[in-house]
């Protein structure tokens, strides 16, 4: 009990940290500011008003979604560590895995506290306009959430062992490629050569695979999605993120502060 109440005091001063950032604050402006754009954009259209004015706003919530998690999952740690706050810190009775674990669910629900404030925005906007607001644009921004909290796992992890330039250059391209793991997956089953069939198909396996998350097309053409499909990545979500912390927590017990 005494180190869940560590990891949720760490949370929460994580927290507070984090949404006095002002490149956070920066990010959320350049999202909210897409957002609105998003009027003038599909009013140039003569036709689909109310999805493209979605599209880009579902677009925007994303894309900033994860610039803020990639920022503030590096940012926030390496920091501790090169301010050397992170010794005064672990100098007391906290192990370092409860330091990691609290750190990223400071994080995390930061990142969510953003995507909140992007969803209002976007139901605003939405509304205004006339474009229709419906369940899945909630089971939209429900994905966005899960997704967020695996990129900022993915962050953590690079960020316990590795600089805060590597660790930025690891995470996007592991985001950019989880993004495209099924298709890496179906290019390889189209070969003829059994091994690249058999590399591809285990590269989609250990890649996290973003796009069970992205039900951006179905938000935007108000397409009703399966329960079973949210529940599936929700848990697939869950899953990635604890084998991530414990990866990362076994990498920061060993590693040795300068």
């Amino acid at each position: 009990m005494r180190t869940l109440d560590q990891i949720w005091a760490i949370a929460q001063n994580t927290l507070r940290e984090a949404v006095r950032n002002k490149v956070l604050f920066g990010l959320l402006f350049f999202a909210l500011l897409m957002i609105v754009s998003g009027v003038i954009v599909s009013s140039l259209s003569y036709v689909e008003n109310a999805r493209i004015l979605q599209d880009v706003g579902l677009a925007a919530i994303r894309l900033f979604g994860v610039a803020m998690a990639i920022f503030l999952g590096i940012e926030v740690i390496s920091r501790e560590v090169e301010r050397r706050t992170v010794f005064s810190v672990l100098a007391k009775p906290i192990s370092r895995g409860a330091f990691l674990i609290g750190k990223f669910l400071g994080l995390t629900l930061t990142i969510w506290l953003q995507v909140a404030l992007m969803g209002l925005a976007f139901a605003a906007v939405s509304l205004l306009a006339g474009a229709p607001l419906g369940a899945v644009h909630a089971a939209f921004l429900l994905m966005v959430a899960a997704e967020l909290a695996l990129v900022v796992a993915i962050a953590t992890l690079f960020s316990s062992f590795t600089t805060p330039l590597l660790a930025a250059f690891f995470t996007t391209g592991l985001w950019l490629v989880g993004g495209l793991s099924r298709e890496l997956r179906d290019i390889g089953a189209a070969s003829d050569s059994a091994w690249v069939e058999g590399s591809t198909w285990w590269l989609h396996r250990l890649l996290p695979d973003l796009q069970s998350f992205d039900i951006a097309i179905e938000a935007a053409h108000g397409l009703p999605v399966e329960a079973s499909q949210l529940l599936w990545a929700l848990a697939y979500g869950t899953g990635y993120v604890a084998l991530l912390l414990f990866i990362a927590v076994a990498v920061f017990q060993r590693r040795q502060f300068r």
